[in-house]
Protein backbone atom coordinates (compact mmCIF):
# COMPACT_ATOMS: atom_id res chain seq x y z
CA UNK A 1 0.00 0.00 0.00
CA UNK A 2 3.14 2.53 0.64
CA UNK A 3 4.54 1.70 -2.70
CA UNK A 4 1.43 2.44 -4.28
CA UNK A 5 0.93 6.01 -2.26
CA UNK A 6 4.17 6.51 -3.21
CA UNK A 7 3.53 5.66 -6.80
CA UNK A 8 0.74 8.40 -7.01
CA UNK A 9 2.04 11.13 -4.90
CA UNK A 10 5.17 10.58 -7.65
CA UNK A 11 2.79 10.33 -10.70
CA UNK A 12 0.93 13.45 -9.33
CA UNK A 13 4.14 15.78 -8.96
CA UNK A 14 4.94 14.45 -12.39
CA UNK A 15 1.34 15.13 -13.90
CA UNK A 16 1.77 18.90 -12.20
CA UNK A 17 5.32 19.42 -13.35
CA UNK A 18 4.25 18.59 -16.45
CA UNK A 19 1.06 20.53 -16.96
CA UNK A 20 3.11 23.16 -15.29
CA UNK A 21 5.37 23.88 -18.02
CA UNK A 22 3.34 23.17 -20.72
CA UNK A 23 1.32 26.21 -19.25
CA UNK A 24 4.38 28.15 -19.36
CA UNK A 25 5.34 27.13 -22.63
CA UNK A 26 2.11 28.31 -23.67
CA UNK A 27 2.73 30.99 -22.11
CA UNK A 28 6.08 32.02 -23.62
CA UNK A 29 4.73 31.46 -27.17
CA UNK A 30 1.89 33.77 -26.71
CA UNK A 31 4.07 36.30 -25.34
CA UNK A 32 6.57 35.53 -28.57
CA UNK A 33 3.51 35.99 -30.87
CA UNK A 34 2.83 39.01 -28.88
CA UNK A 35 6.62 40.08 -29.76
CA UNK A 36 6.69 39.07 -33.31
CA UNK A 37 3.50 40.84 -33.77
CA UNK A 38 5.27 44.38 -34.60
CA UNK A 39 2.82 47.10 -35.17
CA UNK A 40 3.83 48.79 -39.06
CA UNK A 41 2.51 52.39 -39.33
CA UNK A 42 2.25 53.91 -41.60
CA UNK A 43 2.44 51.54 -44.57
CA UNK A 44 2.48 52.97 -47.61
CA UNK A 45 0.96 51.67 -50.85
CA UNK A 46 1.01 52.11 -54.46
CA UNK A 47 -2.81 52.47 -53.57
CA UNK A 48 -3.20 53.17 -49.98
CA UNK A 49 -1.23 53.79 -46.71
CA UNK A 50 -2.53 52.03 -43.81
CA UNK A 51 -2.50 53.97 -40.18
CA UNK A 52 -2.53 51.28 -37.10
CA UNK A 53 -2.02 51.83 -33.49
CA UNK A 54 -2.79 49.86 -30.52
CA UNK A 55 -5.34 51.22 -27.33
CA UNK A 56 -7.07 48.52 -26.27
CA UNK A 57 -9.23 50.11 -23.89
CA UNK A 58 -9.90 53.45 -26.03
CA UNK A 59 -13.35 53.82 -26.97
CA UNK A 60 -12.74 56.23 -30.41
CA UNK A 61 -9.59 56.48 -32.03
CA UNK A 62 -9.50 58.52 -35.28
CA UNK A 63 -6.70 59.41 -38.20
CA UNK A 64 -5.98 63.32 -38.80
CA UNK A 65 -3.35 64.53 -41.15
CA UNK A 66 -2.27 67.77 -43.19
CA UNK A 67 -3.89 66.29 -46.70
CA UNK A 68 -7.32 66.50 -45.19
CA UNK A 69 -8.95 69.76 -45.80
CA UNK A 70 -10.22 70.81 -42.19
CA UNK A 71 -9.98 68.85 -38.82
CA UNK A 72 -13.93 67.89 -39.02
CA UNK A 73 -12.46 65.42 -42.00
CA UNK A 74 -10.53 63.00 -39.54
CA UNK A 75 -11.68 59.34 -39.88
CA UNK A 76 -12.18 56.84 -37.41
CA UNK A 77 -10.74 53.61 -37.10
CA UNK A 78 -11.63 50.39 -36.65
CA UNK A 79 -10.52 47.85 -33.70
CA UNK A 80 -9.71 44.33 -34.13
CA UNK A 81 -9.97 41.43 -31.28
CA UNK A 82 -6.42 42.76 -29.68
CA UNK A 83 -7.34 46.41 -29.50
CA UNK A 84 -5.12 47.10 -32.41
CA UNK A 85 -7.19 50.58 -34.74
CA UNK A 86 -6.72 50.67 -38.27
CA UNK A 87 -7.61 52.84 -40.82
CA UNK A 88 -6.75 52.33 -44.50
CA UNK A 89 -6.88 55.26 -46.70
CA UNK A 90 -6.14 55.77 -50.85
CA UNK A 91 -2.77 57.17 -50.79
CA UNK A 92 -2.07 61.61 -50.80
CA UNK A 93 0.02 62.72 -53.75
CA UNK A 94 3.11 62.85 -53.25
CA UNK A 95 4.38 65.68 -50.29
CA UNK A 96 5.65 65.63 -46.89
CA UNK A 97 2.60 65.47 -44.71
CA UNK A 98 2.28 65.63 -40.45
CA UNK A 99 -0.34 63.80 -38.73
CA UNK A 100 -1.81 62.45 -35.86
CA UNK A 101 -4.38 60.03 -34.10
CA UNK A 102 -6.94 61.64 -31.64
CA UNK A 103 -7.77 58.61 -28.74
CA UNK A 104 -10.88 59.79 -26.92
CA UNK A 105 -10.10 62.91 -27.52
CA UNK A 106 -6.75 63.59 -27.04
CA UNK A 107 -4.32 63.67 -29.80
CA UNK A 108 -1.42 61.50 -29.74
CA UNK A 109 1.39 61.28 -32.14
CA UNK A 110 2.38 57.64 -33.89
CA UNK A 111 4.28 55.54 -31.56
CA UNK A 112 5.44 53.43 -34.35
CA UNK A 113 6.93 55.69 -36.27
CA UNK A 114 10.04 57.34 -35.89
CA UNK A 115 9.62 59.47 -38.70
CA UNK A 116 9.44 63.23 -36.10
CA UNK A 117 9.45 66.48 -37.31
CA UNK A 118 9.55 69.56 -34.16
CA UNK A 119 7.32 72.57 -35.03
CA UNK A 120 8.01 75.20 -32.66
CA UNK A 121 7.24 73.59 -29.30
CA UNK A 122 5.63 70.33 -30.85
CA UNK A 123 6.89 67.53 -32.07
CA UNK A 124 4.75 65.74 -35.23
CA UNK A 125 4.62 62.31 -36.81
CA UNK A 126 5.67 62.42 -40.69
CA UNK A 127 4.14 60.98 -43.66
CA UNK A 128 6.74 61.41 -46.66
CA UNK A 129 4.40 60.12 -49.88
CA UNK A 130 7.65 59.09 -52.60
CA UNK A 131 7.34 60.79 -56.42
CA UNK A 132 7.94 63.86 -58.63
CA UNK A 133 7.68 66.80 -55.98
CA UNK A 134 9.33 65.00 -53.34
CA UNK A 135 12.52 63.38 -55.21
CA UNK A 136 14.33 65.48 -53.90
CA UNK A 137 13.27 65.42 -50.36
CA UNK A 138 14.55 61.74 -50.02
CA UNK A 139 18.39 60.94 -48.85
CA UNK A 140 20.54 61.82 -51.87
CA UNK A 141 23.74 59.36 -53.11
CA UNK A 142 26.07 62.09 -51.94
CA UNK A 143 25.45 63.87 -48.44
CA UNK A 144 26.83 67.31 -47.11
CA UNK A 145 27.25 67.57 -43.74
CA UNK A 146 25.11 69.68 -41.28
CA UNK A 147 26.96 71.34 -37.90
CA UNK A 148 25.36 73.09 -35.16
CA UNK A 149 27.67 75.77 -34.61
CA UNK A 150 27.93 78.54 -31.70
CA UNK A 151 28.74 82.12 -32.57
CA UNK A 152 29.51 85.38 -30.83
CA UNK A 153 27.46 88.09 -31.76
CA UNK A 154 28.67 91.46 -30.17
CA UNK A 155 25.50 93.59 -32.01
CA UNK A 156 23.17 91.14 -29.83
CA UNK A 157 24.83 90.73 -26.96
CA UNK A 158 24.91 86.67 -26.55
CA UNK A 159 26.69 83.60 -27.84
CA UNK A 160 24.24 82.21 -30.44
CA UNK A 161 23.49 79.45 -32.15
CA UNK A 162 22.97 77.89 -35.93
CA UNK A 163 23.01 75.41 -38.38
CA UNK A 164 25.66 75.56 -41.39
CA UNK A 165 25.55 73.04 -44.02
CA UNK A 166 28.61 71.89 -45.86
CA UNK A 167 27.84 70.42 -49.06
CA UNK A 168 29.42 66.76 -50.20
CA UNK A 169 33.30 67.25 -50.55
CA UNK A 170 33.65 70.07 -48.71
CA UNK A 171 36.12 68.84 -46.23
CA UNK A 172 38.97 67.41 -48.76
CA UNK A 173 38.17 69.82 -51.42
CA UNK A 174 40.37 73.12 -51.67
CA UNK A 175 37.94 75.80 -53.41
CA UNK A 176 36.21 78.07 -51.59
CA UNK A 177 32.37 78.80 -51.89
CA UNK A 178 29.03 81.04 -52.41
CA UNK A 179 26.74 80.95 -49.08
CA UNK A 180 22.89 81.24 -48.93
CA UNK A 181 21.93 82.32 -45.80
CA UNK A 182 18.41 80.80 -45.29
CA UNK A 183 16.12 82.29 -43.01
CA UNK A 184 13.28 81.08 -41.03
CA UNK A 185 9.36 82.39 -40.16
CA UNK A 186 7.86 83.40 -36.81
CA UNK A 187 7.65 80.39 -34.39
CA UNK A 188 10.55 78.81 -35.91
CA UNK A 189 14.41 78.61 -34.83
CA UNK A 190 17.53 77.57 -36.46
CA UNK A 191 16.31 74.06 -36.75
CA UNK A 192 13.45 74.45 -38.92
CA UNK A 193 14.64 74.85 -42.20
CA UNK A 194 16.11 71.33 -41.78
CA UNK A 195 13.85 69.89 -40.38
CA UNK A 196 10.74 70.47 -41.82
CA UNK A 197 12.27 72.23 -44.95
CA UNK A 198 14.30 69.27 -45.81
CA UNK A 199 16.86 71.95 -46.20
CA UNK A 200 20.22 69.58 -46.35
CA UNK A 201 18.34 66.67 -48.75
CA UNK A 202 17.69 68.93 -51.43
CA UNK A 203 20.40 70.87 -51.33
CA UNK A 204 21.80 67.39 -51.47
CA UNK A 205 20.21 66.55 -54.28
CA UNK A 206 20.37 69.31 -56.49
CA UNK A 207 24.38 69.24 -56.00
CA UNK A 208 24.41 65.71 -57.12
CA UNK A 209 22.21 65.96 -60.09
CA UNK A 210 24.02 69.13 -61.00
CA UNK A 211 21.12 71.25 -61.17
CA UNK A 212 22.69 73.67 -58.29
CA UNK A 213 25.84 74.61 -57.90
CA UNK A 214 27.83 73.65 -54.56
CA UNK A 215 27.68 76.22 -51.50
CA UNK A 216 27.05 76.69 -48.05
CA UNK A 217 23.95 77.24 -46.45
CA UNK A 218 24.00 79.38 -43.01
CA UNK A 219 20.56 78.92 -41.02
CA UNK A 220 20.96 81.02 -38.17
CA UNK A 221 17.98 81.43 -35.51
CA UNK A 222 15.96 84.50 -36.25
CA UNK A 223 14.71 85.63 -32.70
CA UNK A 224 16.96 87.96 -31.27
CA UNK A 225 15.39 87.48 -27.92
CA UNK A 226 16.76 83.47 -28.16
CA UNK A 227 20.39 82.57 -27.85
CA UNK A 228 19.03 79.30 -29.42
CA UNK A 229 15.94 77.06 -29.99
CA UNK A 230 14.03 75.98 -27.08
CA UNK A 231 15.21 72.70 -26.85
CA UNK A 232 18.39 73.86 -25.86
CA UNK A 233 16.73 75.46 -22.19
CA UNK A 234 18.75 78.90 -22.45
CA UNK A 235 17.40 81.77 -20.69
CA UNK A 236 15.44 84.39 -22.91
CA UNK A 237 15.35 88.26 -23.64
CA UNK A 238 11.66 89.68 -24.06
CA UNK A 239 11.72 92.72 -26.69
CA UNK A 240 9.73 95.80 -27.17
CA UNK A 241 8.53 94.95 -31.22
CA UNK A 242 7.85 98.54 -30.94
CA UNK A 243 11.19 99.58 -29.83
CA UNK A 244 13.03 101.30 -33.09
CA UNK A 245 16.25 99.86 -32.00
CA UNK A 246 14.29 96.13 -32.30
CA UNK A 247 13.56 96.45 -35.53
CA UNK A 248 17.18 95.80 -37.00
CA UNK A 249 19.04 94.35 -34.60
CA UNK A 250 18.74 90.67 -36.03
CA UNK A 251 19.25 91.80 -39.88
CA UNK A 252 21.84 94.07 -38.60
CA UNK A 253 23.76 91.35 -36.18
CA UNK A 254 23.50 88.90 -40.35
CA UNK A 255 25.53 91.08 -41.73
CA UNK A 256 27.70 92.42 -38.63
CA UNK A 257 28.60 89.09 -36.87
CA UNK A 258 26.76 86.35 -39.09
CA UNK A 259 29.14 86.84 -42.37
CA UNK A 260 32.59 87.75 -40.71
CA UNK A 261 32.05 84.27 -39.02
CA UNK A 262 30.62 82.29 -41.73
CA UNK A 263 33.69 84.03 -44.21
CA UNK A 264 36.40 83.71 -41.81
CA UNK A 265 35.98 79.97 -40.56
CA UNK A 266 34.67 78.24 -43.46
CA UNK A 267 35.68 77.88 -47.29
CA UNK A 268 33.36 80.82 -48.30
CA UNK A 269 33.91 83.53 -51.20
CA UNK A 270 34.04 86.76 -49.53
CA UNK A 271 32.04 88.82 -51.85
CA UNK A 272 28.73 90.08 -52.87
CA UNK A 273 28.44 87.78 -55.80
CA UNK A 274 28.98 84.37 -53.81
CA UNK A 275 26.11 85.80 -50.90
CA UNK A 276 22.43 85.00 -51.66
CA UNK A 277 19.68 85.46 -48.90
CA UNK A 278 16.21 83.96 -48.30
CA UNK A 279 13.37 83.62 -45.92
CA UNK A 280 10.08 82.49 -45.34
CA UNK A 281 7.21 84.91 -43.80
CA UNK A 282 9.33 86.58 -40.84
CA UNK A 283 12.32 85.65 -42.43
CA UNK A 284 11.12 86.81 -45.94
CA UNK A 285 10.37 89.80 -44.30
CA UNK A 286 13.84 89.77 -42.80
CA UNK A 287 15.59 89.18 -46.37
CA UNK A 288 13.50 92.49 -47.61
CA UNK A 289 14.91 94.38 -44.72
CA UNK A 290 18.40 93.26 -44.68
CA UNK A 291 18.81 93.77 -48.65
CA UNK A 292 17.59 97.28 -48.27
CA UNK A 293 19.14 98.09 -45.39
CA UNK A 294 22.51 96.75 -46.28
CA UNK A 295 22.27 96.87 -50.29
CA UNK A 296 25.11 95.29 -52.03
CA UNK A 297 26.14 92.71 -49.46
CA UNK A 298 23.93 90.22 -51.01
CA UNK A 299 23.70 89.37 -54.79
CA UNK A 300 20.80 86.90 -54.94
CA UNK A 301 17.66 87.61 -53.02
CA UNK A 302 14.46 86.00 -52.28
CA UNK A 303 11.78 86.93 -49.77
CA UNK A 304 9.23 83.88 -50.07
CA UNK A 305 5.67 84.23 -48.81
CA UNK A 306 5.80 87.62 -47.17
CA UNK A 307 4.48 91.44 -48.32
CA UNK A 308 5.30 94.94 -47.05
CA UNK A 309 1.65 96.36 -45.22
CA UNK A 310 2.23 99.78 -46.21
CA UNK A 311 4.43 101.19 -49.32
CA UNK A 312 6.01 104.13 -47.85
CA UNK A 313 8.31 106.30 -49.83
CA UNK A 314 11.06 105.71 -47.34
CA UNK A 315 10.68 102.06 -48.78
CA UNK A 316 10.78 102.81 -52.26
CA UNK A 317 13.29 104.97 -51.34
CA UNK A 318 15.08 102.13 -50.13
CA UNK A 319 14.41 99.73 -53.04
CA UNK A 320 15.89 102.43 -55.01
CA UNK A 321 19.04 102.16 -53.01
CA UNK A 322 19.02 98.18 -53.99
CA UNK A 323 18.79 98.80 -57.41
CA UNK A 324 21.32 101.37 -57.30
CA UNK A 325 24.06 98.83 -55.70
CA UNK A 326 23.36 96.10 -57.80
CA UNK A 327 22.03 92.33 -57.91
CA UNK A 328 21.92 89.41 -60.34
CA UNK A 329 18.89 87.96 -58.94
CA UNK A 330 15.21 89.12 -57.08
CA UNK A 331 13.18 86.15 -56.56
CA UNK A 332 9.71 86.48 -55.09
CA UNK A 333 7.09 83.63 -54.35
CA UNK A 334 3.73 83.03 -52.83
CA UNK A 335 0.95 80.94 -52.80
CA UNK A 336 -2.55 82.28 -54.31
CA UNK A 337 -3.97 81.25 -51.30
CA UNK A 338 -1.70 82.49 -48.59
CA UNK A 339 -3.22 85.36 -46.53
CA UNK A 340 -0.54 87.45 -47.12
CA UNK A 341 -1.30 87.07 -50.61
CA UNK A 342 -2.79 90.21 -50.98
CA UNK A 343 0.39 92.18 -49.16
CA UNK A 344 2.58 90.10 -51.73
CA UNK A 345 0.52 91.43 -54.91
CA UNK A 346 1.08 95.56 -53.15
CA UNK A 347 4.75 94.76 -52.91
CA UNK A 348 5.30 93.31 -56.26
CA UNK A 349 3.71 96.10 -57.95
CA UNK A 350 6.45 98.34 -55.90
CA UNK A 351 9.11 96.59 -57.09
CA UNK A 352 7.93 97.03 -60.83
CA UNK A 353 7.10 100.60 -60.17
CA UNK A 354 10.72 101.13 -59.07
CA UNK A 355 12.73 99.26 -61.65
CA UNK A 356 13.26 95.99 -59.66
CA UNK A 357 13.67 93.49 -62.24
CA UNK A 358 12.27 90.45 -60.47
CA UNK A 359 10.70 87.47 -60.94
CA UNK A 360 7.31 86.29 -59.61
CA UNK A 361 6.46 83.14 -58.46
CA UNK A 362 3.41 82.32 -58.08
CA UNK A 363 2.53 78.80 -56.78
CA UNK A 364 -1.41 76.91 -55.46
CA UNK A 365 -1.35 77.05 -51.74
CA UNK A 366 -1.02 79.08 -48.37
CA UNK A 367 1.45 79.70 -46.05
CA UNK A 368 2.91 75.75 -46.07
CA UNK A 369 6.36 74.00 -45.79
CA UNK A 370 4.96 72.41 -48.92
CA UNK A 371 5.23 75.55 -50.74
CA UNK A 372 8.26 76.67 -48.86
CA UNK A 373 9.76 73.20 -49.92
CA UNK A 374 9.26 73.85 -53.60
CA UNK A 375 10.78 77.59 -53.36
CA UNK A 376 13.73 76.24 -52.17
CA UNK A 377 14.26 73.12 -54.70
CA UNK A 378 12.97 76.11 -57.57
CA UNK A 379 15.28 79.07 -56.39
CA UNK A 380 18.16 76.87 -55.43
CA UNK A 381 18.80 76.26 -59.23
CA UNK A 382 19.13 79.52 -59.84
CA UNK A 383 21.66 80.57 -57.35
CA UNK A 384 25.38 82.03 -57.79
CA UNK A 385 25.08 81.19 -62.14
Amino acid sequence: MKTKVRFITMYSVALITFLSISVFTSQAQEMANVRRAVIVSPEIGEKAVTFRISAPKAKLVRLYGSWMKSFDSSTNMLKDSVGTWTVKIPTPSPELYTYHFIVDGMTVNDVNNIFLQRDGVRYLSVLLVPGKTTSNYFEANQRGNLKKVWYDSPTIGSNRHMYVYTPYGYETSNQNYPVLYLLHGGGGDEDAWSTMGRAVQILDNLIEKKLAVPMICVMPNGNPGQKAAKTLLLDEKLYDRNDPAFQNLYITSIVKDIIPYVEKNYKAISNADSRAVAGLSMGGAHTISVSNEFPGTFNYICPLSIGVRTITPEFESKLQGVKKAGYKLYWFACGNEDFLWEMAKTTEASLSKNGIEHTFFVSPGGHTWANWRIYLNTFGQLLFK
